[in-house]
């Protein structure tokens, strides 16, 4: 057998080659004088064969000439019904190789696959005892190396003009950024089950009106601004209000436009930062998105729930085997004071270069919806806001700004303060999927409330410098 790679500079010689041992096989095909001279047809047919043969070489020729890849020549079979019968074999089983691929590869269609980095070095100027930042979401520590999170993100959107009504997204996540925000051993009975995955949810459009989007899973919360992934962020370090307000839900939520400029939403969830619930009241939420104009977006949102627990982790529970962490004593009295969320913010795109955001928000919560002995109905408070700026220079360099207020009755720091800061980020955008951030931010309330190089010593402020970096790459375009 002569290899094709050690052969095509030498095409003349391979047909030479070919030829010679066509004419030998026609010259041992030829009838021996010695035996019975064959029929007519039968030699005819032999000729054809042959005549096919040197067609098949002569092409096989032009393709090493023309430096493209070489077939791989096949026996033929003898001519005749068999010959006709292997073909349309040959056919057939070509034809259902190329079904089995494209079912195969047919789920992936419209389906993207996308990862990310986000990594960062902070240093906090108070040099806080153990390096840590305290009261931040995601740039907790500093003087370290750290990787924030890691993320995979596969999304398989409905397509209802191709009459597929349903889909689902799926986010795994891993890192520091998980431990802040996902499976908080206060909210949930068996954190570790659930930490990883940010979200998972299926999603089908019914057809009512325009279409009704209803999902079911785990998804990230919609309550404030800011979101999970630093790319998709004006500034690097998140404010006190993403820390503050829930991170993720799980549950039903259905969404209705109504018009192309206002959409319904409504959700029935087990609580806040809850994949698994821990008391037997489902929260609700009611809201709308607006546009009033075409670079201006407002969403209002109105958070009703119950995030108080009506049982308790227990050691025993009988002689009957339970699965791990199911185990619970009931709580009673169980608390049952409601949890009321305000939560409102708009985005602005003044100019194509200039965006502004604003944020306004307040809880209120109560341990017991009415007041008996030895009980206190006195509702806790947290109030304030949030403002952004960013501007993009070109497609490399843009500025940010935040500031916050935070009037906190207790909810989030667990005293009674009141909390800002101010936040300037610079980006510079290295390429594609590479984004480098470089933030500054002051921290500071009326209560000593911060770290600082003394143990036990506490300070009013806390000043960090953060040089974030974010790679990302696959499929999905615009915000993930």
């Amino acid at each position: 057998m002569i290899h094709p790679k050690s052969s095509w500079k030498y095409p003349g010689v391979i047909f030479s080659m070919c030829l010679c041992a066509a004419l030998l096989r026609a010259q041992s095909t030829l009838p021996d004088k010695t035996v019975q001279p064959e029929t007519a047809q039968t030699l005819q047919d032999r000729v054809t064969q042959l005549e096919s043969e040197v067609t098949e070489l002569k092409s096989l020729v032009k393709q090493m000439q023309s430096g493209s890849s070489v077939p791989v020549l096949t026996q033929r079979p003898a001519a005749g019904a068999n010959s006709v019968a292997s073909s349309a074999d040959t056919e057939e089983l070509t034809a259902d190789d190329a079904a089995k691929d494209r079912a195969t590869l047919g789920f992936l269609r419209n389906t993207t696959i996308n990862l990310g980095l986000d990594s960062y070095y902070a240093y906090n100027f108070n040099q806080p005892v153990g390096r840590v930042n305290l009261l931040r979401a995601y740039d907790v520590l500093s003087n370290n190396f750290s990787l924030n999170q890691a993320s995979v993100i596969f999304d398989h959107p409905p397509e209802v003009a191709e009459g597929r009504r349903w889909g689902g997204r799926l986010d795994l996540q891993f890192g520091q950024a998980t431990g802040s925000s996902q499976g908080n051993p206060a909210n949930e009975p068996r954190p570790d089950i659930y930490r990883n995955i940010f979200q998972a949810y299926g999603t089908y459009i019914v057809p009512i009106g325009k279409g009704l989007d209803v999902d079911f899973g785990k998804w990230s919360s919609s309550l404030g601004v800011e979101g999970n992934y630093t790319k998709d962020q004006m500034n690097y370090s998140r404010s006190f209000w993403f820390s503050f307000l829930p991170y993720y839900h799980m549950g039903f939520r259905v969404s209705y436009p109504v018009t192309d400029r206002l959409t319904l939403n409504y959700w029935v969830i087990n609580g806040t930062n809850q994949a698994e619930a821990d008391n037997g009241f489902k929260d609700e939420l009611f809201g709308f998105t607006a546009k009033p104009q075409k670079n201006l977006t407002w969403t209002v949102n109105y958070y009703y729930g119950q995030e108080h627990p009506d049982r308790a982790v227990a050691t025993n529970c009988g002689p009957i085997p339970v699965q791990p962490g199911l185990c619970f004593v009931a709580i009673n009295p169980a608390p049952n004071g409601r949890t009321n969320i305000f939560d409102s913010y708009a985005t602005w795109q003044a100019t194509p270069k200039l965006t502004l955001q604003v944020e306004a928000d307040y809880e209120i919560e109560r341990l017991w919806r009415n007041s008996a002995p030895g009980q206190s109905s006195t509702p806790t408070e947290v109030s304030g806001g949030a403002a952004y700026v960013h501007y993009q220079f070109n497609k490399k360099l843009a500025l940010a700004a935040r500031s916050e207020y935070m009037s906190d009755g207790g909810l989030f720091s667990g005293i009674r303060q009141d909390l800002k800061e101010a936040t300037v980020t610079f980006d510079y955008n290295l390429g594609n999927g590479f984004l480098t951030r470089y933030e500054w931010r002051r921290d500071f309330s009326n209560q000593p409330s911060f770290l600082t190089d003394v143990q036990g010593v506490l300070a009013k402020q806390q000043s960090t410098a953060t040089v974030g970096l974010i790679w990302w790459w696959g499929r999905k375009e615009g915000a993930w």
